[in-house]
């Protein structure tokens, strides 16, 4: 199953079962996004529509070196501002 649809299912669960502020993970597998780059540009490049989804990954790690070329993502979905204090 291709990023895009497991992103996809991930921005729809959030969306219903998700408070503002929840926490997800989502494991990627580089080489099965695209097997043509280095691992570290799919992850950043997987990263970067994770956040056009209203996600806000808040940690990232490998998983070397138990796996080649997998990554796991953490951090929250739909993040509250902060308010800035009144003067």
């Amino acid at each position: 199953m291709s990023f895009f649809f497991r992103a996809r299912i991930l921005a729809l669960n959030a969306s219903y079962f998700l408070k503002s502020g929840g926490y997800f993970v989502i494991s990627i597998k580089a080489n099965c996004i695209d097997s043509t780059v280095p691992a570290e540009a799919v992850f950043a490049s997987e990263v970067k529509k994770l956040q056009a989804e209203q996600f806000k990954p808040m940690e990232q790690v490998t998983l070397e070196p138990f796996e080649r070329d997998h990554a796991c993502v953490v951090g929250a979905y739909r993040v509250p501002k902060k308010q800035k204090p009144a003067s």
